[in-house]
């Protein structure tokens, strides 16, 4: 939790309270909290804690961190944290435990040149956007290209990297074991497998 400047906090904390139709009485009876000191915290006269605020994101169904990091000027876009590991930059595009799960990698060239294949419980969906991907999956040794798409069982030993010296982008899903990527739209004049 990053952002817990108390007016930031309560311009969040007002802003989830009035897009959901509630008062501050509502609120109150929901968490516990008194009015005066939801009142106090909207108005960024008293600093969150952690005791306030776990009852509050509990209401207001978000994170702790969508609590307090949110940004204060109602901008709607997400604002993702890049991760760096692996020599790569990975970017989560959703924010939910469980289920699918979105991310975009920026691999680089050298950085994971030798092959090192893992395995884990999932199953995985990428698309290359730019460069070319080297994906080893099982005895497999795969290169790809923009626009490319690859899906597995994460339980197959994998490991992907840059093809070349160049960097790669792409887009994976990772959901659970068995859960696999569903298509349904198909290029036009396309028939349907038989």
């Amino acid at each position: 939790m990053a952002n817990l400047d108390p007016h930031v906090v309560g311009r969040r904390l007002r802003d989830l309270r009035t897009r959901r139709d509630l008062t501050l009485a509502d609120v109150a009876a929901e968490t516990g909290i008194s009015v005066s000191t939801l009142s106090r915290l909207e108005s960024g006269s008293r600093r969150a804690t952690l005791e306030l605020l776990v009852p509050l994101a509990r209401t207001y169904r978000v994170t702790l961190d969508e609590l307090v990091d949110a940004p204060a000027t109602g901008d709607p876009r997400v604002h993702a944290k890049p991760i760096e590991a692996w020599g790569a930059t990975i970017i989560p595009l959703t924010a939910r435990q469980g289920g699918q799960r979105a991310f975009k990698h920026v691999l680089y060239p050298d950085a994971r040149s030798v092959p090192d294949p893992r395995t884990h419980e999932g199953y995985d969906w990428v698309y290359v956007l730019s460069g070319r991907l080297r994906l080893v999956l099982g005895e497999h040794d795969i290169v790809m290209g923009p626009g490319e798409v690859a899906e597995f069982d994460t339980r197959t030993p994998h490991w992907f990297g840059c093809a070349d010296n160049q960097p790669v982008e792409l887009l994976s899903i990772i959901g659970p074991s068995g859960e696999r990527m569903h298509v349904r739209a198909r290029p036009k004049g396309s028939t349907p497998a038989s």
